[in-house]
């Protein structure tokens, strides 16, 4: 089973796939030296983590996974915090505002927790990423910049740097503008007294002694070993260096960095690294098709996500075309949830090259679970309309009518969509709902279908309920000469839920009932829907 898993992964379209064979060709000669593959993923904790980060881990795992399919070769994955970084502005969402600004530009684990809970600002982000992580079964080593720089394990690379320096300025300055270039350094020295971090350009770099040479804010001179934690790199050599004294095999990143791959490839060659294979994603959009960004808010949340949907979704939205910028709003979550939970029923029926190609393969690591969703979400979430559900138990007695065998206790991802529904019906749906009166052709079909439902005696022998009923409503919609038919469909929509797109409609009244939409059909002809 293996050889055939392996020869479909060596094949594959997948992106996962054609990322992980990219990878192996970096080892077809030889094996590594350092006996892994080492996956990277960054980041700054400067804030809470974020749906961006989220992303970048489970891609990462992804591409992980698929590379275990096709080699033997162990793997890791790294997720370093860089937490050396200064902090350059007070949070808006946290407390003791005074007393971080009093900590400006000091590393942000040297800062004082304003939450008291931990040794530092930096330790408390910390153990939220790690918490975060945890909570979403991602399987990584954490390292801490703040441990990576004072235990010495940097001191290598950051010596060579000050052998190199020239080489690394040079790299550096063709890409800064000239009045920036006066005072840069890629060296950041922390000051022995303030503790800040401090942006100055350096007098001397001494790579005998390991030193460099700056005078502070207010003229006075230093110098300073580049180990142990006394300096610290700014951010673009930064990538590079660590690349070289990890030896990172991978690490993915948006299409905001992309212009600087050049800069970290380069430094990580100029310290004795191999740079490594990369990928670039491309960033979400607002509703607006705006770039997201944190500092405006302008996108989901995780916790907004995980409010109405599960995490698997979440990671589905992720894997689909992660180089085309996508529309992170609330409106892709049901879409989201339906499509990956037809990924799911699909799997067990495919056969193997289809299996690899399957979304829920990389999003489940090749072990994709049973989908028990004998409703989908977006039908949950026009039962939940129509049929004025206030509770869980509501929606299941429509639930087991249509689906007898169906039972919280035996589909929990049924359940756990239901109560999802209900939440996202009554904070996204119910105050957006719009009903309209029907014109005079589209009232003539409704009144026609109406007539039929009342007089429909059952399926046929082996024929399903939903598609009896879905072809009732089509030959309605082709009799009264609507045309395109989605026009019609979309009347029903409006008419009857309020909103321009919905369901299979046969599927809404075999869940719904027929008597139900029946007595449907006279309210909103009637005009009641309008008062609502």
């Amino acid at each position: 089973m293996m050889g055939t898993l392996r020869d479909a992964a060596m094949k594959s379209k997948a992106w996962p796939f054609e990322e992980a064979r990219a990878l192996l060709k970096r080892y077809e000669k030889k094996d590594p030296e350092k006996g892994y593959v080492l996956f990277e993923t960054g980041y700054g904790p400067s804030g809470l983590p974020h749906i961006g980060t989220f992303g970048e881990v489970a891609r990462t795992t992804m591409i992980r996974r698929a590379f275990e399919t096709i080699s033997d070769i162990p793997t890791r994955l790294i997720c370093f915090s860089d937490d050396v970084d200064g902090m350059r502005k007070v949070p808006d969402n946290v407390p003791n505002q005074a007393m971080l600004r009093e900590n400006l530009q000091r590393p942000l684990t040297s800062v004082p927790d304003p939450f008291g809970e931990y040794d530092s600002f930096g330790a408390h982000n910390n153990a939220m990423l790690r918490r975060f992580l945890d909570t979403f079964g991602f399987e990584y080593e954490f390292i801490s910049a703040t441990e990576f720089y004072k235990s010495g394990r940097f001191n290598p690379t950051l010596l060579l740097a000050t052998e190199r320096y020239d080489a690394i300025m040079a790299i550096m300055l063709a890409s800064l503008r000239e009045e920036r270039q006066q005072t840069y350094s890629c060296f950041l020295p922390i000051h022995p007294e303030t503790g800040r971090v401090l942006y100055v350009p350096m007098k001397e770099v001494n790579p005998r002694d390991g030193t460099i040479t700056f005078d502070d804010e207010t003229g006075r001179e230093w110098t300073l070993p580049v180990t142990d934690g006394h300096v610290k790199l700014q951010w673009k050599p930064d990538f590079g260096a660590r690349w070289a004294a990890l030896d990172v095999d991978f690490e993915m990143y948006g299409k905001d960095h992309s212009t600087n791959t050049p800069i970290y490839d380069g430094i990580c060659e100029v310290l004795g690294g191999r740079k490594p294979n990369h990928f670039t994603y491309e960033l979400f959009l607002d509703e607006h098709g705006q770039k997201i960004s944190k500092s405006k808010g302008n996108g989901l949340t995780i916790d907004e996500w995980l409010t109405y949907a599960a995490s698997e979704s979440l990671s589905y939205f992720m894997y689909q075309k992660p180089k085309t910028a996508k529309r992170l709003w609330w409106d892709v979550i049901p879409k989201a949830v339906d499509e990956y939970h037809q990924q799911l029923k699909a799997y067990p029926s495919q056969d193997i090259d289809q299996q690899v190609a399957n979304p829920v393969w990389h999003i489940h690591g090749g072990h994709p679970p049973e989908s028990h969703m004998v409703v989908s979400f977006a039908m949950l979430l026009n039962l939940a309309s129509v049929a004025g559900a206030k509770d869980a138990a509501g929606l299941w007695g429509f639930i087991r009518k249509y689906a007898p065998e169906a039972s919280p206790e035996s589909n929990p991802d049924l359940d756990a969509a239901v109560g999802y529904a209900l939440r996202y019906f009554n904070d996204k749906i119910a105050p957006t709902r719009s009903f309209r009166l029907p014109t005079d052709k589209e009232r003539a079909a409704i009144m026609d279908l109406r007539g039929r439902l009342l007089a429909y005696a059952g399926p046929a022998t082996g024929e399903a309920e939903d598609e009896a009923l879905q072809t009732i409503c089509y030959a309605v919609g082709k009799e009264h000469g609507f045309e395109p038919l989605r026009d019609w469909f979309k009347a029903l929509y409006e008419v009857l839920l309020g909103a321009s797109e919905g369901p299979r409609f046969g599927g809404f009244i075999a869940l719904y009932g027929v008597a139900e939409t029946v007595a449907l059909i006279d309210r909103a002809l009637a005009g009641d829907l309008l008062a609502q």
